[in-house]
């Protein structure tokens, strides 16, 4: 009877931390048209996998009345479960407790949850609802902060890291998901900014409001700080089961590997999915979407410095990290957010023994007074940095242009492409026809009675000797000059030459990337 009796109270306690902040709380989350911490996690993870832990630790904190307030779970769901059967920890915080605010033992809760995750190889998925530091607590929840700031920085390459913005998540409290791989956010219910509207308004006079100032679409295409954004919770909590289909559990394992569709790699739409016409445009993802694995491409940072494209694919079978130039956007030339976007992205992809497929099509670096005094030459210089140092395999795809130095930085063989393929509508060149032909023929053209016909017998001239891709491929630039029709097929081949590849860098602590 004894010990019933205490099975009987420890069911009535972990009953009460379940309910969290309790039904008033919860029915004023749902009105809001936001789930409960336990409500999400239900759906981000495979049914009956979750198992919670330190459901019953409480704060220490006693000062303002906080000796006689209770907070149950400390505002913070932990715990661990699978995603499509594989492994994975989470934490979800409570907005119905204190508002989600952090704390001492909120903050150790999710510290907890992210040494067992790095301790066993798998990734941390984060749903924040947090309306910041607990003031309460005064420094201590500063301190909870960067215990966890440090675990992101610390396991970053280790495990896959994933933050879901589900509520506010200001101050402090956005620098935890800054560090971490990839950021989700909900439109209309979730924000993130360093000082709030009020705050900004009193220090600046500017009147912003929450969703202007830190919403999904402006942290998404503005700021580049969020990579994906849904229409709904359940939307963003289904888009992050996609994400981890396609990456390993950590950084010491490949990525996961599905049975390949059965085709012959032979694609025939892709004679037609690029003009040769080098001053006609088109939608590279159109290309990417013909060539990949039931055309499912996975876009990260889709409304983001939308010049280049970048996203998770699949060729036979076989995860990759795909890189392109976008023509739709500033004739698919570099500046400065592309390049940050690029590079980051192959660094991720790198960390974690995914293969990168480049697609290029490019101008060049955008010219310009606001790029040269924004340091587009220390943020181009990301994009040659993370490409030498990477050291998964690497395969281009020149598609059409390859002019400049932007051709050196997409994953040229000078920085070590493990392969490059050119389509025979590819152009290798220090620069467009046009401009090579004012500079190399200007007094020609200047001394000639009849400059017009004169320029355009130039170009016509310089586009036939280099504007193609074979003296790059005389060269060794280019490794063969292929069939459009064919790259899928190409494409399974070099991954498969290149599956058992070993690649080292000098022993060091670190380089120095040109943040």
């Amino acid at each position: 009877m004894r010990v019933e009796s205490k099975i009987r109270d420890m069911q009535e306690r972990r009953r009460k931390v379940e309910l969290g902040g309790g039904d008033r709380r919860i029915a004023q989350q749902h009105d809001k048209g936001k789930l409960t911490a336990r409500e999400r996690i239900e759906i981000l993870l495979d049914e009956g996998t979750f198992r919670e832990l330190n459901p019953f630790i409480e704060h220490r904190a006693s000062h303002f009345g906080m000796d006689e307030v209770e907070a149950p779970g400390e505002g913070v769901v932990t715990g661990w479960g699978k995603i499509n059967g594989r492994l994975v920890y989470v934490f979800a915080q409570d907005f119905t407790v204190f508002g989600g605010a952090l704390g001492e033992m909120h903050a150790k809760k999710i510290a907890t949850i992210m040494d067992l995750a790095a301790k066993n190889g798998a990734p941390i998925i984060g749903l924040n609802d947090s309306g910041g530091a607990r003031i309460q607590e005064g420094v201590i929840s500063l301190d909870g902060y960067g215990h966890i700031f440090y675990r992101n920085a610390i396991y970053s390459g280790v495990v896959p890291q994933i933050s879901v913005i589900m509520g506010p998540c200001a101050g402090g409290a956005v620098y935890s998901p800054a560090i971490t791989d990839f950021i989700f956010m909900v439109e209309k219910t979730s924000q993130m900014f360093i000082t709030g509207p009020k705050v900004i308004e009193t220090v600046t006079g500017e009147k912003i409001s929450s969703e202007d100032l830190g919403g999904a679409k402006v942290q998404s295409s503005v700021s580049g700080v969020a990579h994906f954004t849904g229409a709904s919770e359940e939307d963003v909590l289904n888009e992050v089961r996609r994400l981890l289909s396609f990456l390993p559990e950590n950084n010491m394992e490949d990525p996961p590997r599905v049975a390949p569709p059965e085709d012959d790699g032979w694609i025939e739409d892709l004679l037609e999915a690029v003009p040769v016409d080098g001053t006609k445009v088109y939608d590279v993802r159109d290309v990417i979407h013909l060539i990949v694995d039931d055309g499912d491409f996975m876009e990260v940072q889709a409304t983001f410095a939308k010049n280049a494209v970048v996203g998770f694919a699949r060729i036979d079978g076989q995860s990759v990290g795909i890189i392109a130039n976008q023509p739709k956007y500033m004739a698919g030339g570099l500046d400065i957010d592309s390049s940050d976007k690029i590079a980051r992205f192959i660094r991720f992809c790198d960390a974690f023994n995914i293969p990168l497929i480049t697609f290029e099509d490019v101008t060049g670096f955008i010219p310009g007074v606001k790029q040269e005094h924004g340091g587009i030459i220390r943020h181009g210089a990301k994009i040659l940095y993370a490409y030498s140092e990477a050291t998964v395999p690497k395969i281009t795809v020149i598609l059409r242009k390859a002019y400049g130095g932007a051709y050196v930085a997409m994953n040229s063989k000078a920085i070590g492409a493990d392969l490059v393929y050119a389509w025979p509508t590819g152009e290798v060149a220090v620069m467009g026809p046009e401009g090579a032909a004012n500079i190399i023929f200007a007094k020609e053209i200047a001394e000639s009675e009849d400059p017009v016909a004169t320029r355009a017998a130039k170009i016509a001239e310089y586009k036939e000797k280099f504007a193609n891709p074979y003296v790059a491929a005389a060269a060794g630039m280019i490794d063969d000059v292929i069939d459009p029709r064919e790259t899928r097929l190409k494409l399974k081949e070099a991954l498969e030459l290149l599956r058992n590849k070993r690649d080292t860098r000098p022993p060091k602590k670190h380089g120095n990337i040109p943040l």
